[in-house]
């Protein structure tokens, strides 16, 4: 026992002298190098603290880095992020890929399957990239090495952290119902905007060129705290069709509850968000469900809805005095003006990248393009699309790398949901995914948003789960049965009480 206690207490004196000549040093950077070099030093400790957490607390870790991708954007413009967004978002990525190599966790994982092989694919392609002369500028390893960043290995850490993490039902259930309560929290906040106006920080925003894309003809479009509306309405399309399936085919009943409101804030939210795309999201999401399902009376029952609905927004004028009503029913207007123009940069770019089929490449510096150079123009006509985003920087081919990498994971995700589950909730949790997937993607064909916080994490990431399914279905089939043997326990022991209330009562008057 002495032995123990001076054991720890010389760590702890070595703790204590280790952290005394760091304030030394801090004083002395303090006097010498001023407040930043200061500031430095002294979150050092945080930081030393943070990583062996990181490392121990591999769950901890996700769900800081879930939760921060979800709110990233908003915590910005409210300056509560001083450093680049991607240092809180991607190297606590890298971080937790580390400390999966250092203390591999065991258990199954959807590793070696279809959809990391779509993406080693476009991984691939943009390595080649770095090859690409068609600028005849000097090559910048700098500029590819951070668009190989952002373009291709944020789908391999968000692929690989959910396979290795999320490898649970408990954790599938955790992903979808946090997803729920922020999908909540972005509609309250979308609220608030149209409800109470917007606040300093977002009028500063709006002030500083939003305003020009959030108020069209008489429309305001609101955005929550998402990057635009845009972003917000394609994320709240997609999230509702995800929603209502997993509300529809959840064995739980405070499941259904919670997925079944969140279904409907979220058609709340992408109406309020006046993005049209954003109800085409939510359109291709419920239509694909009904393939999915394979049942004719739901066919049926959406077809005429849907149908329904179609025809009231398209050939009626039923609550145009709405603003947001307004604008979506733009999206059947083929005369719209704003879709004519995104049609004629289509065109434009079409004429300048004919004669580069591999786009201007990702390894320059794009706004050090020379003005007599004919990329110049492609460089600054607007991309209004994720796709048209990756014409103009990996050409044609790129493009269709890329949405062969999309196909493949819904395809691939399709098969699973229509073959390979046979229990209805984890059938319906794939459904509902892969409903949402194709729903993101719908919107990142009009609206360059699938790169966008928090999109990719949540999207890309649920359709990992989806190929995680078919391994831990035999887990989750008996985690819905233990919650459902739970329930009725708890009900069982309420009838007893209520019973023995009632002996005690009719004892008591007799």
């Amino acid at each position: 026992m002495t032995k123990t206690y001076t054991t720890s207490g010389n760590h702890l004196e070595g703790r204590v002298i280790v952290l005394f000549l760091l304030f030394l040093f801090a004083l002395y950077t303090l006097t010498t190098s001023g407040i930043i070099a200061y500031t430095a030093i002294c979150i050092i400790p945080a930081i030393a603290v943070f990583i062996f957490l990181a490392l121990k607390h591999q769950n901890a870790l996700f769900w800081y880095i879930f939760s921060i991708n979800y709110f990233v954007m908003g915590l910005s413009r409210y300056g509560y992020i001083p450093v680049q967004v991607t240092i809180v978002t991607i190297l606590p990525q890298v971080l937790l890929i580390l400390a999966l190599i250092i203390h591999p966790r065991k258990g199954k994982n959807s590793l070696g399957t279809p959809m990391l092989f779509a993406i080693l694919i476009w991984a691939l392609y943009l390595i080649i990239q770095v090859f690409n002369e068609t600028c005849g500028l000097p090559l910048s390893i700098s500029n590819w090495l951070l668009n190989l960043n952002f373009f291709a290995l944020y789908f391999i850490l968000a692929y690989v952290l959910i396979s290795k993490i999320i490898n649970t039902p408990e954790n599938i259930m955790r992903f979808l119902r946090l997803w729920a309560v922020f999908s909540l929290i972005a509609t309250y906040w979308a609220w608030r905007q149209k409800t109470f106006g917007w606040d300093q920080a977002e009028w500063r925003w709006l002030m500083s060129g939003g305003m020009r894309t959030h108020l069209i003809g008489g429309s305001i479009r609101y955005f929550s705290f998402f990057s635009d509306a845009a972003n917000f309405g394609c994320n709240m399309g997609a999230s509702a069709a995800l929603f209502y399936i997993l509300g529809l085919t959840s064995k739980l009943k405070k499941d259904k509850i919670l997925f079944t409101i969140t279904g409907v804030c979220c058609t709340y939210s992408f109406f309020a968000s006046g993005t049209r795309s954003a109800l085409v999201c939510f359109m291709v999401g419920i239509f694909l469900y009904i393939f999915l399902a394979k049942s004719a009376k739901l066919t049926a029952t959406v077809l005429i809805l849907g149908g329904a609905f179609i025809f009231v927004m398209a050939f009626t004028e039923i609550g145009q005095g709405n603003m947001q009503i307004r604008r979506m029913r733009s999206a059947f207007n083929t005369d719209d003006a704003s879709l004519n123009v995104r049609d004629l940069n289509k065109q434009a770019l079409k004429k300048y990248l004919q004669d580069a089929p591999f786009g201007m490449g990702i390894n320059i510096d794009e706004g050090s393009v020379p003005k007599f150079n004919k990329f110049k123009v492609v460089y600054e006509t607007s991309n209004d699309s994720t796709y048209v985003f990756f014409w103009q920087r990996t050409g044609i081919v790129g493009v269709y790398v890329f949405a062969t990498m999309n196909i493949i994971i819904l395809l691939g995700g399709c098969l699973i949901a229509f073959f390979r589950l046979k229990n209805k909730a984890s059938k319906g949790i794939a459904a509902a995914l892969c409903c949402g997937f194709l729903g993101i993607q719908a919107g990142g064909y009009a609206n360059h948003i699938l790169m966008q916080y928090p999109n990719l994490i949540l999207f890309y990431g649920g359709m990992a789960i989806v190929y995680l399914l078919p391994a831990i279905e035999n887990d989750y089939i008996a985690y819905e049965e233990r919650k459902v043997a739970e329930i009725e326990e708890k009900k069982r022991l309420k009838q007893e009480k209520r019973e023995k209330s009632r002996i005690k009562t009719w004892l008591t008057w007799k």
